[in-house]
């Protein structure tokens, strides 16, 4: 009875803080991407989850329509100007990923499955590529539960400390959006980290970093679909669902609207100030479920390998850059 009673204390208080934090994530000005996400994880470590269904499923929506928004504030030509040198270390970095993810895998004895789940979030975009290939390998719940907490957790880090190192690093807008978007393994992290670069450190307004890593990470996430091929080849599954990142498609037709047709300026501009709130609340969401059961459930190897490839690919897209 006293355990039913705390829990429905700590809803009274949870439920309704929440929302106001929602609406504070959505509508004050003074929210940011990494603030949002912050307070998403101390609100988790403090009250818990609230509304986890909802919230999942929430999260997933904002922020594929948030990404179609972003693309009513880019043009065509000068977003493949700018995301040329990237498209080229996508397909270099998912090949260098996977190939890499199997090796430290094997090292570091992790689960073969696991290993691979990892490897492909790293390689592509983070839990959509998880979820997309576990099925086609037959992946159990634990080893969904292991590989999506592992990515999570880096993807929450990744925020904070991505601005940060590419300004000590001297990388203008453009580099740092490449960099980003090849890695951060998450869409929301990726444009956050775009978002807040472009705030932090240019007071011009100027946006070039967040459409630098939109239109390369988007580009990335096509790559869902070969290595779901590559996967069903390896693993031996045929006939089995792909699931396509249709919004990516939605992506680039809101850039050739924007381009090419006498769409409003005005419209354009709230799309995209929609867009960048949607990602500000996403995140705000992403951190509500890093609960110390999410952080718990990754496990030391696999939280190596992560860390072990996403400095790999780090210092090699550096490089590249």
């Amino acid at each position: 009875m006293n355990s039913l009673s705390a829990t429905a204390g700590r809803m009274l208080v949870a439920r309704p803080l929440f929302i106001l934090l929602v609406v504070l994530a959505a509508f004050l000005p003074q929210a940011t991407p990494p603030l949002a996400l912050f307070t998403g994880i101390v609100f988790a470590f403090v009250l818990g989850t609230v509304y986890p269904k909802q919230v999942k499923k929430t999260q997933k929506y904002l922020l594929q329509a948030s990404v179609i928004g972003l693309g009513f504030g880019m043009n065509v030509t000068e977003a493949l100007k700018s995301g040329k040198d990237g498209m080229v270390l996508t397909i270099f970095s998912v090949a260098t990923v996977m190939i890499l993810g199997w090796v430290v895998g094997r090292l570091l004895k992790v689960e073969t499955r696991t290993s691979y789940l990892i490897s492909a979030g790293t390689a592509i975009c983070g839990g959509s590529a998880i979820a997309a290939v576990g099925p086609l390998v037959d992946a159990k719940d634990e080893e969904m539960s292991i590989s999506l907490g592992t990515i999570f957790v880096l993807n929450a880090i990744a925020l904070f400390i991505f601005p940060p190192m590419g300004h000590a690093l001297g990388l203008d807008q453009a580099a740092f959006g490449q960099w980003a978007a090849i890695a951060i393994h998450d869409t929301s992290s990726v444009v956050g980290a775009g978002q807040a670069y472009d705030a932090m450190y240019y007071a011009d307004g100027s946006h070039i970093a967040w459409e630098t890593a939109t239109l390369v990470k988007c580009t990335r996430a096509l790559w869902i679909l070969p290595l779901a091929f590559v996967t069903m080849a390896i693993f031996r599954k045929k006939g089995q669902k792909v699931a396509v990142p249709w919004f990516i498609f939605l992506f680039a037709a809101a850039m050739i609207i924007n381009t090419y047709t006498a769409f409003p300026k005005e419209a354009s501009g709230f799309l995209v100030l929609l867009a960048k709130r949607g990602i500000i609340v996403t995140l705000f969401l992403i951190g509500t479920s890093l609960t110390p059961a999410t952080f718990k459930s990754c496990g030391l190897r696999p939280l190596v390998q992560g860390v072990a490839l996403w400095f790999l690919i780090g210092g090699l897209a550096l490089l590249a850059i």
